[in-house]
C-alpha cells in the first residue's frame, strides 16, 4: 500500500487508524516517522514518503514519533493472510528465530538462502531480516525498560542484543532518548505492577468482537493448561527460554496482557504468539466488507462486526487437541487432553494456583501406550502416528508452514479428514481461507440461514466468502447457543 502515494495522504490527514500497520509515514522535515492516525497536525503532502515498515523508516535515518508510538502499531495483516516466502519470513522473525539462530537458521527453516531472502525482503519491505529484527528488538526493549525494574544490563540482553553499548545505542537511535530517559517518561502506573510480572497492551484494528474469540478459549480451556479467572483468559506457555504464563482481558480499545516469564528473553515470542492466539493483526474492516456482500451473511456480520478467528499459541499442541476432539463433545475432548496434560505435562508454579501445567510437547508424548487411552482404537492410532511424526520431525507445524503442503500431509496421516485437517488449517496455521464444510454447526447454520447444507453445495456457495472463509465459519457457529459464542461472565 505505501506506494499509492495518494491514498496515503488521504489515511494520514484522515488519521484513519485502520491503517497503523500497513505502512508508516516519514516526515522529512523533523526527522521522525508516524502510524497513519498520530494525532499530531498532519505535515504537507510533499513532506510525506511512505514507508512499508518501520525498520525502512529506521534504515532510512527517521526515528519514532514520541507522541504516536508508531513502533507499537498492529502488525500488517499481510503476514497472517499470505502464505508466500516474505509472509513466512516475517511470521519466523515476530516469533524471534533471527534472534536465536540468525539469518542462516531462517534460510535453512525456509529452505531458501539467505540471499534470496534478503533481496525479497529488500524488495518489498525495503529491509532485510536483520533490520527487521532489530526493530523488533527496539521495541522489545522499550517495553521492559517502561514496564519492569530491571536493571538495563538485563535488560539489553533480555531483548536480544549482544552487548549493552549496542542496545544503548539503537535505543537512541530509535526512540531519541536513552534508555533511563524511556524509564524516567514512561506512565506511573507501568511501575507499580506486580514484581516478575509484564504488563502491557496489545493493540488491534477495530472492531473487535471479543464473545466468540474468547468463550472459544475458555469453553475449550483444558484444566491446569488454561482457564477463565477474573475475567481474563489465562495459559500457560511453552517458550524457546522457559515458560510463562498469561493472562487476557478485552477492553473496548486493547487487549490488556500480563505475562509471567521465566526468562525474560522470552518477551517478544510470548507477545508474537499472543497476538496470534487472538488474530489481532487482522483486518476486520476487509473482511467484514466481503462477507457482507452475501445477503445472507450480512446480517450476521452488522449484528456483531470484527469477528476474529481463535487461533493457538503452540501449533503440535492443536493438532493433539483437534484428534482428542474427533467426533466427540467439547467437555469429552477436555476430558481426554487433562489426562494427558496429568501425565505427561510438565509442572509449573503459578502464583494464582490455577494452572499447573504446560501441555505435554510431542517428544514427551512420543512413548505414549496406545492402551491407556480411553478411545476408540483407530482414533488411538490416529494420535500416536501423529505425534510420532512431530516428535521425528517428519511432520512440522509452525509459522513457516506451507498451508496447502501441510494440509496434504496431514490428510495423508490415517485417521485425518477434511475436518481435522481444516480446523488445523484455520486455527493452528493460521489460514484465513480454511473451511469446514462438513461441520455439524456450520451445516446447521447455514440450514437456517437458507444457505445449502451439503458440503459441496456449501463450499460452491462459499467461493463468493474467499478469502475470508475461515472468519465465515465464525459467524456461521456464532448463529448457535454453544458456550464458544459466549463471552464468560
Amino acid at each position: 500500500m505505501h506506494t499509492d502515494t495518494e491514498r496515503c495522504v488521504r489515511a494520514v490527514q484522515s488519521k484513519d487508524a485502520r491503517f497503523d500497520g500497513w505502512f508508516y509515514t516519514a516526515v522529512l522535515t523533523t526527522g521522525i516517522y508516524c502510524r497513519p492516525s498520530c494525532p499530531a497536525v498532519p505535515p504537507k503532502p510533499e513532506h510525506m514518503v511512505f514507508h512499508p515498515s518501520a525498520a525502512a523508516c529506521q534504515q532510512a535515518g527517521f526515528r519514532a514519533c514520541k507522541r504516536c508510538r508508531p513502533d507499537t502499531s498492529p502488525g500488517s495483516p499481510e503476514w497472517n493472510v499470505r502464505a508466500d516466502l516474505v509472509a513466512r519470513t516475517m511470521r519466523l522473525i515476530a516469533d524471534g528465530v533471527v534472534d536465536r539462530e540468525g539469518v542462516t537458521g531462517l534460510a535453512a527453516r525456509l529452505g531458501y538462502s539467505s540471499r534470496q531472502i534478503e533481496r525479497q525482503l529488500l524488495a518489498e519491505l525495503g529491509a532485510g531480516p536483520l533490520a527487521l529484527a532489530r526493530a523488533q528488538r527496539a521495541q522489545t526493549a522499550r517495553l521492559l525498560v517502561e514496564t519492569t525494574g530491571l536493571p538495563m544490563a538485563d535488560v539489553a540482553f533480555a531483548a536480544g542484543f549482544s552487548s549493552v553499548r549496542t542496545f544503548n545505542d539503537t535505543v537512541r537511535e530509535v526512540f531519541a532518548l536513552s534508555p533511563s530517559e524511556l524509564r524516567t517518561r514512561a506512565p506511573k502506573h507501568a511501575a507499580a505492577a506486580t514484581p516478575g510480572v509484564i504488563t502491557l497492551r496489545l493493540p488491534f484494528r477495530a472492531p473487535l468482537h471479543p464473545d466468540n474469540l474468547f468463550g472459544h478459549l475458555a469453553a475449550t480451556a483444558v484444566p491446569g493448561v488454561e482457564e477463565w479467572r477474573d475475567s481474563a483468559y489465562r495459559r500457560t506457555l511453552r517458550l524457546p527460554y522457559g515458560h510463562g504464563i498469561v493472562a487476557l482481558s478485552p477492553s473496548p480499545d486493547h487487549i490488556a496482557c500480563r505475562l509471567a516469564l521465566s526468562d525474560p528473553r522470552d518477551l517478544t515470542v510470548a507477545i508474537s504468539r499472543c497476538r496470534r492466539l487472538l488474530d489481532l493483526d487482522a483486518d476486520p474492516v476487509a473482511v467484514d466488507e466481503q462477507l457482507r456482500a452475501d445477503p445472507a451473511l450480512a446480517p450476521l456480520v452488522d449484528k456483531a462486526p470484527g469477528r476474529r478467528v481463535p487461533r493457538t499459541v503452540d501449533e503440535a499442541e492443536f493438532a493433539v487437541r483437534a484428534v482428542l476432539g474427533q467426533q466427540v463433545s467439547t467437555a469429552a475432548a477436555r476430558t481426554h487432553a487433562a489426562r494427558l496434560v496429568t501425565a505427561h505435562g510438565t509442572p509449573v508454579d503459578d502464583s494464582e494456583g490455577g494452572l499447573t501445567h504446560l501441555f505435554p510437547a510431542p517428544e514427551h508424548l512420543a512413548a505414549l501406550d496406545p492402551d491407556a487411552l480411553a478411545m476408540p482404537r483407530t482414533r488411538r492410532a490416529t494420535l500416536t502416528t501423529l505425534v510420532r511424526r512431530l516428535a521425528d520431525g517428519d511432520l512440522r507445524l509452525g509459522a513457516d508452514s506451507n498451508w496447502p503442503e501441510t494440509r496434504a500431509a496431514l490428510l495423508a496421516l490415517p485417521g485425518f479428514g477434511p475436518w481435522t485437517a481444516d480446523v488445523i488449517a484455520m486455527r493452528a496455521l493460521g489460514d484465513p481461507d480454511a473451511f469446514l464444510p462438513t461441520d455439524l454447526g456450520v451445516r446447521r447454520a447455514a440450514r437456517a440461514l437458507g444457505l445449502p447444507s451439503t458440503p459441496s453445495a456449501l463450499t460452491t456457495r462459499a467461493a463468493a466468502w474467499r478469502p475470508w472463509r475461515a472468519y465465515a465459519v465464525q459467524y456461521l457457529w456464532a448463529t448457535d447457543s454453544h458456550p464458544i459464542n459466549v463471552l464468560p461472565a
